[in-house]
């Protein structure tokens, strides 16, 4: 079982890059999905811009996603504690030393990957489009 979490508002290629690769690792991905609160308490007021089921349902159609699990935590780390996942995947922002939960997986015995982002993919830049202002990256 391959195991990956975030926000995923307003999904885009780059979120689906994340997906698709995490589900080549292994059998079946999980998708833990940052609550409304808990989006809120870490991008700010304004987000997320769609609510948590309206998320769920779109990554949950997706064919690369078997399950999503909405979490209210700050982290997935007791998520991922009880489903211990094979592999653990996050996106290019980040690294193993970052990830949070790669030293539960790969103490026992699982792995952690690191999908590359794709260029000039944001939910912040999408937004701020959207408002009529240009990004800076």
């Amino acid at each position: 079982m391959v195991f990956t979490n975030g926000v995923f508002d307003l999904l885009h290629p780059g979120h689906v890059d994340i997906l698709v690769g995490g589900r080549r690792c292994g059998d079946a991905l999980v998708v833990g999905l940052n609550s409304d609160t808990s989006v809120k308490r870490l991008k700010g007021p304004e987000r997320p811009v769609r609510n948590a089921a309206e998320r769920a349902y779109v990554l949950g159609a997706l064919e690369a996603v078997d399950c999503v699990v909405v979490f209210d935590a700050d982290t997935p780390i007791d998520l991922v504690e009880a489903l211990r996942p094979d592999v653990l995947v996050k996106g290019g922002d980040y690294t193993e030393a970052t990830i949070v939960g790669a030293s539960e997986v790969r103490g026992w015995g699982g792995d952690v990957r690191v999908i590359p982002l794709t260029p000039g993919q944001s939910t912040t830049n999408i937004i701020q489009t959207l408002r009529g202002h240009t990004s800076k990256r």
